[in-house]
């Protein structure tokens, strides 16, 4: 569960987002924006987690009074060499918060740490992830939780995360609109039986809003709590 340490309505000093032009990082940036809170959103382009002077330049932008949210990953894991080019962004963001330590860091992982399994799960719940995915979201957040010692930590992990401008067009809502808007029909796999939670990516960045608002520590799943098959997700798109 979450802890708030900051109860007053004050806003965060500065906010900078490792990944503020992706899909979560975007809701996330305009939420704040919306707020009036200064947002520094920092795409790949602008800094290359992955290049070997990125720590300095991170360094170099980081003030001690700012809230840092780590949102940027080579995602979805599908291999080896992907697992370590997100190892190395995280190491980037361990080693600069160390040497310039923050007021509050923030990073989104993935409910993909829990593995599978057939019956309600918390945030207590064990983090045994079945997938590559999950050991690099469960690896960051470990590396991070290591480096941040004396800094506000919080954890979010979303569901299935869907919305316009969503570029991996994966199975579910996203891929059954896009479909039908092209003049497609809609696929599914089996009978569409399989169930899963899914969640508005602005609610996500509202989600994420809200903790660097409250300077929020520990661990919190982004989840609504409704579990659909696939066949009534593709019911209701058709509607």
């Amino acid at each position: 569960m979450i802890t708030h340490t900051k109860t007053d309505n004050s806003m965060p000093n500065r906010v900078i987002i490792l990944g503020g032009s992706g899909f979560v990082g975007c809701a996330a940036a305009q939420w704040l924006i919306n707020k009036s809170v200064e947002v520094l959103s920092i795409s790949s382009q602008e800094l290359d987690l992955l290049k070997h002077d990125s720590t300095q330049k991170l360094i170099d932008i980081l003030n001690p009074s700012d809230t840092l949210i780590l949102v940027s990953a080579k995602a979805p894991v599908k291999n080896a060499e992907m697992l370590e080019q997100n190892i190395r962004m995280a190491r980037v963001v361990c080693d600069a918060i160390q040497n310039q330590p923050i007021n509050h860091l923030l990073y989104v992982s993935s409910d993909a740490v829990y593995g599978d399994f057939d019956r309600p799960i918390n945030e207590q719940s064990h983090a045994c992830p079945g997938s590559l995915h999950g050991v690099m979201h469960l690896a960051r957040e470990l590396m991070l939780s290591e480096a941040a010692e004396g800094i506000p930590f919080g954890i979010v992990r979303p569901t299935l995360v869907y919305g316009p401008n969503d570029p991996h067009n994966g199975y579910g809502p996203n891929m059954f609109r896009r479909r039908l808007a092209s003049g497609q029909s809609i696929f599914l796999f089996g009978k569409g039986e399989e169930k899963r939670d899914h969640i508005y990516v602005d609610d996500v960045g509202e989600i994420i809003g809200r903790m660097a608002f409250s300077r929020s520590k520990g661990i919190l799943n982004a989840v609504t709590g409704n579990v659909l098959s696939f066949h009534d997700i593709a019911k209701l798109v058709i509607s």
